[in-house]
């Protein structure tokens, strides 16, 4: 099995990195707080992580294709590494905005370099498998990083929280520059494929405008559905009079219903096609949204959240297995860098109209209407998600002939 012969250099360093991230995420606000930020304030430092994401895109697809992909993910994490030590160690708000900012461009560099290392390194038929397994191990990550942060700050204090962010941080490092050469592991068929080239991003936009603005509008609705989801439930929780602990701990069962399913996922996208996940991932979360305002009560609120846990689960890996799909090996980078900036915007999105519509009708109308998000992203996508029984694929360079 090609995954075996590079899973701990290639899945490691995501779940140290989602270890990491997930161990400063909670504090951020509450670091700021200290720090003097308002409120409103501190709300906008949490969301300078995912502008740094967004506005790290470009620059990520820039690096990977000077410099390679190894290299960049190591550089990732070591950035992310110094980030977060100069958020711990700092006593002004500005320069721990700084910090918070580079956090989230960081994170848009490693991600993009692994998914572009794993799209080549990777057969086609075991694509969906490789790229589920990547966003599962960040999953994780994310779920046990603020329980170990948990653990440091009850003996040390808030800011040992990144000291465990900054070591999982320069083990990801380490470990990814383990990472094989490209040349050692890419599969049979890749010698008969150009050679990767630098391409102009206007022609990029140009000869791939058609899957940009079809496929990738569906993406765009996944991505909204997908970060509006996450503030759905402790929301409702509150609206339902729920105190925090239980809140929290419906949002810890949920994630891990969410966890316990990525590799599935990948296995059928790659026996059976994307369709097959793609389009149930999407129609379970839209029930799961759908019926969120009838819920009354922790047990009725639990199964809603399992159940939006579990359509998110299936369809882990899904956005970054039809990127690398689509996306032409001698502009592969240009390419993953202007499709994740989309799914970038996508989630800035959702939790703003999700926002929104709370404030001008109610809560109950913006979390039906995600709903109403993720079957209109479910009918986009079962349209453009090429029909190809069998393959498990879409119709990107990279496709096997039918």
């Amino acid at each position: 099995n090609p995954l075996r012969r590079i899973a701990i250099p290639a899945f490691g360093p995501s779940l140290l990195f989602g270890l990491g991230e997930g161990a400063i995420l909670p504090v951020v606000p509450l670091t700021a707080r200290e720090l003097g930020a308002t409120v409103p304030e501190a709300a906008l430092i949490v969301a300078l992580i995912g502008a740094g994401a967004m506005v790290g895109n470009i620059p990520a697809s820039i690096l990977t294709m000077r410099h390679g992909e190894r290299r960049v993910i190591v550089f990732a994490a070591l950035g992310a590494a110094l980030a977060l030590l100069l958020c711990g160690l700092t006593h002004k708000l500005a320069i721990f905005a700084l910090g918070a900012f580079v956090i989230g461009i960081a994170q848009s560099v490693f991600s993009l370099a692994r998914q572009s290392f794993m799209a080549e390194a990777v057969p086609i038929h075991y694509r969906a498998r490789a790229m589920s397994m990547l966003g599962g191990m960040m999953r994780v990550g994310l779920f046990i990083g603020p329980f170990m942060a948990a653990l440091a700050i009850h003996r040390w204090g808030i800011a040992s929280a990144y000291g465990v962010g900054v070591v999982a941080l320069l083990v990801a490092a380490v470990v990814s520059a383990r990472l094989p050469n490209l040349e050692h592991v890419q599969h049979a068929g890749a010698a008969d494929r150009p050679a990767p080239t630098r391409v102009a991003w206007r022609t990029v936009l140009r000869d791939h405008r058609h899957v940009f603005l079809t496929l990738g509008v569906g993406v765009m609705l996944v991505a909204a559905v997908r970060a509006a989801r996450q503030a759905v439930i402790p929301l409702w929780a509150d609206h339902l009079g729920l105190d925090a602990s239980t809140a929290s701990l419906i949002y810890g069962i949920a994630g891990g219903v969410e966890m316990l399913i990525f590799y599935p996922a990948g296995f059928v996208m790659d026996r059976k096609g994307r369709r097959w996940v793609a389009i149930p991932s999407l129609l379970i979360m839209a029930v799961a949204l759908l019926l969120t305002p009838l819920t009354q009560g922790m047990t009725t609120l639990l199964l809603a959240a399992s159940a939006l846990g579990f359509g998110n689960g299936i369809g882990s890996g899904l956005i970054m297995t039809l990127g690398a799909d689509h996306s032409p090996r001698n502009a592969r980078a240009q390419f993953l860098g202007l499709w994740r900036l989309m799914t970038d915007i996508g989630a800035a999105s959702g939790p703003a109209l999700l926002s929104a519509l709370t404030a001008m009708l109610s809560l109950g109308v913006g979390v039906a209407a995600i709903g109403v998000l993720a079957l209109g992203a479910a009918w986009q996508l079962a349209y453009w998600i090429p029909r190809l029984s069998g393959q498990g694929s879409g119709s990107g360079p990279d496709m096997p002939k039918p």
